[in-house]
């Protein structure tokens, strides 16, 4: 391909699903010549590759959208309160024909690497077919949750039967009639896959390392009253998710657990246990900053565990020790209540480790599964996991694993930008809210901020923007600051990288509040992007 004429844009764009897509709308719009790589064959992201069974989000649908566009919302209406990844994977087609990105996306696609050209200022765009890019802007839309982590277990390339990861579902349907499957991990993805494949299955052994606080998401369908209803409400419903704390219009209903008596504290609890979904978490604004408070909320979720599953050795080994909501606060369906199902067994791999994967089956350190499926729950190398899988260089050929000590040392600018890696914008990078809240919402306004400062710097005749290192360190600081005064530190989880093996523990979540970061974010901008070294080409010749 050397001989290959390297064609040459204003922006490349990784990935085509919430971030991808809105963020190509707004640079066509305004203008600027723009290509999105997708390693998969369709629009999506996470939901083109998570198709696992029960697959679903846990935002509510009404408010898991874009809301640039009163249209797009009046337009498309959502079957239920938690919408199936089949039915959010049509929506996200549905924008892509409605807006006419089809054009600009290049699928089956990866971008091996990425690199800073000092001389030309522009990143040289490594493809896997050889091809090369020259752009002015390379933006990341991957998302934080995109590297799958598959286990190295000892054995696997000998398993005679078929093994599935929940983040690489295949596109046919997986049939489990008369199979004796395992599943490993009982993280989100296992918690939905697990109640809808003992359904089917002829036996299903959960392999679990760590129990989980889940809460019931009462999932149900919408009327066409709630519906007209909400789209009438737009307006107030848009503005209020963008200038909350957490881009949901919700908010804390009490301000401590423990400064309530006890009899009025279980009526909150078994309130909100009622309504399902992120209720629950919303009950108390201190559950995840004081240990009383969080112990209150967890042993309630505990009580719920032993009422609910009939084994009372099998409810305990459900029951987390930990504090409550430093790991991912997850959502269930029937989740408890298929422990009590004659073809499910619970098996805990703390008390007996998993050795190896067999021709057969699972050898723990106790006893041997025979299997014909082996499922794969077990998550994501979070945050850093998906940039790290590109070769990114910045100046001096410095990649971004290096500058980042291979995530012991992170730090960004807003979560946006980082030193010495001129015009590169990260569309939910870490040290910004991103996974901590209503993710659409969080794209969108780093989609907005990003294109109104690409837009900005067309105007300004500006070739090179690039962060301060001053103003970098400041806000990792900050973000560290807010992060020690939770109980998220505390905690072993995929937020703190603990679920990967040999990865630095840090926390790369900004926890000061949407409705903050979106206010600093607006600040920077206002100032002439204070933060940020603006230059022009004749300035650095």
């Amino acid at each position: 391909m050397k001989n290959q004429p390297i064609k040459e844009v204003d922006a490349v764009i990784l990935g085509a699903g919430f971030a991808g897509l809105y963020m190509l709308h707004q640079l066509k719009s305004k203008g600027f010549s723009t290509i999105v790589y997708e390693t998969g064959d369709g629009v999506g992201g996470v939901w083109y590759w998570n198709r696992y069974p029960g697959a679903r989000c846990d935002i509510e649908s009404i408010y898991y959208n874009y809301t640039f566009s009163i249209e797009l919302y009046e337009e498309w209406t959502w079957t239920s309160r938690f919408p199936e990844q089949e039915e959010i994977l049509r929506y996200l087609n549905y924008v892509a024909d409605r807006l006419k990105l089809r054009s600009n996306i290049q699928f089956n696609t990866r971008v091996k690497a990425a690199h800073f050209d000092e001389e030309q200022h522009k990143w040289l765009v490594h493809l896997n077919d050889g091809h090369q890019v020259l752009a002015k802007y390379f933006i990341t839309g991957i998302g934080c949750l995109s590297a799958a982590n598959v286990p190295k277990f000892q054995g696997l390339d000998q398993f005679s039967g078929k093994w599935y990861h929940t983040g690489h579902w295949p596109h046919e349907k997986v049939d489990f009639t008369g199979k004796r499957v395992g599943i490993i991990g009982t993280g989100s993805s296992g918690i939905q896959a697990i109640p809808v494949i003992a359904k089917e299955a002829k036996h299903l052994t959960v392999f679990q390392r760590t129990p989980q606080y889940t809460i019931p998401a009462r999932n149900h369908l919408y009327d066409e009253d709630f519906i007209r209803e909400t789209k009438g409400n737009f307006k107030n419903l848009k503005h209020a998710m963008r200038n909350s704390v957490s881009g949901t219009p919700f908010a804390y209903n009490h301000p401590s657990a423990i400064e309530d008596s006890d009899h009025h504290r279980q009526e909150v609890f078994e309130e909100a246990w009622a309504q399902g979904g992120f209720a629950f978490a919303s009950t108390y604004k201190d559950l995840l900053t004081n240990e009383q408070s969080n112990e209150k909320a967890a042993a309630f979720i505990r009580s719920k565990i032993r009422e609910t599953v009939q084994d009372p050795t099998v409810a305990e080994k459900l029951c987390p020790k930990y504090m409550y909501g430093t790991k991912r606060q997850v959502l269930d369906s029937d989740y408890f209540e298929t422990y009590n199902r004659d073809n499910v067994l619970l098996v805990d791999v703390k008390e007996s480790p998993i050795l190896e994967i067999t021709e057969t089956g699972v050898q723990t350190a106790s006893d041997h599964f025979e299997l014909d499926i082996i499922i794969f729950a077990t998550g994501y190398d979070g945050m850093t996991g998906p940039l790290f899988k590109i070769d990114i260089r910045g100046r001096n050929g410095v990649t971004l694993k290096d500058k980042w000590e291979n995530g012991a040392s992170v730090q960004t600018y807003l979560g946006l930008a980082t030193a010495s890696f001129p015009n590169l914008f990260m569309i939910t990078g870490p040290e910004s809210p991103s996974v901590l809240v209503n993710m659409p919402i969080a794209i969108e306004q780093h989609v907005e901020w990003i294109a109104q400062c690409i837009d900005y710097l067309r105007e300004h005749d500006i070739d090179v923007m690039e962060t301060n290192a001053e103003a970098e360190q400041a806000w990792s600081k900050h973000c560290r600051e807010i992060a020690s005064e939770t109980l998220y530190v505390k905690g072993d989880s995929w937020y703190t990288g603990a679920n990967i093996a040999g990865k630095p523990r840090s926390f790369l979540i900004y926890l000061g509040g949407f409705d903050y970061y979106t206010k600093r974010c607006q600040e920077v901008a206002q100032n002439n992007y204070e933060g940020f070294q603006l230059l022009k080409l004749k300035s650095i010749s």
